[in-house]
């Protein structure tokens, strides 16, 4: 099959990291596999789907043109199906392919969005509507969007769990970089108004001074320099850093004692699926697209409580038998998310389209 996936960006997300992990599997599957991105901005992801071999089509530099929907039906006419992800790509593709033979299909990547709650029901009606399936990435989402949109979209969803390499994230090494001292806590999130790094800075603020917080990720610039703020006003600036976009993820999560992920709502979070997958304890907010997966596994913390926080880890570094056991559930958890399983799925739901167009 041609098939070809459009996203915003490769900018540091969940979703952009499905497609470095799910592309060049369905490529070495046999399939003539590209990537169309709105904005072609050179990232750490845009170079490493290009080096595992993926053509990567730019439209632009931007997100939110018009003039994509012409681009991309001159496009998306060498393709049998056509996959969108992200928003301004779900609706501009919906629109292109009225006029093209392609099959589309689309991923709803979060149980909500800020759509659902302003006068977006109609056209998200109207868009996914569109679709051949809609792949949700867990029950949650699945049900919620068919609550936004009514029961007609129902029998086009298709519930698939995005997926990480799991060796890729159990293989690395565990020795620590020489400047790393006392305990060490990490998230791994872009900043973005869904997650929720503030909390995990205020939790800072009530454990002892020898516990330091790595912050990873990039994002909105101003959430960032909120929660550098914070940490000043909190008084824990001199214990939390603040990483940026890095490309050793799986070793920093190798080198932290607790792995965390505050967030206000996910749908599936690859970040947590990747710290459960290290060895260490992970802790997550009580929250949709988290405590589906984490809970009975990981430690849960009520959304927004940095006290809660703040015990839980402080337990889980001075209590080594429950961090164990906690991390050895979370691996468990964790290998039943497998990309090469998210690969073979969507293939098959690619293949039962077109197996139908063809009988």
């Amino acid at each position: 099959m041609r098939i070809l996936h459009v996203i915003t960006s490769l900018r540091t997300g969940g979703a952009e990291k499905l497609m470095v992990d799910l592309l060049p599997r369905m490529k070495e599957c046999g399939h003539d596999v590209d990537l169309c991105v709105f904005d072609g901005a050179r990232t750490p992801f845009y170079d490493e789907i290009e080096a595992r071999g993926v053509r990567v089509v730019a439209l632009g530099s931007s997100v939110y043109t018009p003039l994509f929907v012409l681009k991309l039906l001159r496009l998306m006419r060498h393709y049998d199906i056509v996959h969108s992800h992200n928003t301004a790509c779900q609706f501009y593709v919906a629109m292109a392919g009225l006029f093209t033979s392609c099959r589309i299909f689309t991923t709803e990547h979060n149980t909500t969005n800020r759509r659902r709650n302003g006068i977006w029901r109609l056209p998200d009606k109207w868009m996914y509507g569109r679709y051949e399936r809609v792949v949700c990435i867990s029950e949650q989402t699945k049900q919620n969007l068919t609550a936004h949109v009514g029961d007609n979209v129902e029998h086009k969803c298709a519930v698939v769990y995005n997926g990480i390499d799991i060796e890729h994230y159990m293989s690395r090494s565990t020795a620590k970089e020489p400047s790393l001292t006392g305990k060490n806590i990490l998230m791994v999130a872009a900043f973005r108004a869904q997650k929720d790094q503030a909390t995990l800075v205020r939790a800072m603020a009530l454990l002892p001074q020898d516990y330091k917080l790595r912050l990873v990720g990039g994002g909105e610039e101003a959430l960032m320099e909120n929660c550098k703020a914070l940490a000043h006003e909190v008084g824990v600036n001199e214990r939390v850093e603040f990483l940026g976009v890095r490309t050793d993820v799986a070793q920093l999560l190798q080198e932290a004692d607790v792995v965390v992920l505050s967030s206000h709502y996910e749908g599936l979070s690859l970040s947590s699926l990747e710290g459960m997958a290290c060895g260490k304890p992970f802790v997550a907010s009580d929250v949709e697209g988290l405590r589906d997966i984490v809970g009975g596994y990981g430690v849960l913390f009520p959304e927004g409580n940095e006290k809660e926080l703040a015990q839980i880890i402080r337990r889980l570094c001075e209590d080594r038998n429950y961090a164990r056991i906690v991390a050895n559930r979370c691996v468990e958890r964790a290998k039943l998310y497998d990309v090469r399983v998210t690969t073979q799925r969507y293939l098959a739901l690619y293949e039962q389209i077109e197996y139908s167009r063809n009988k």
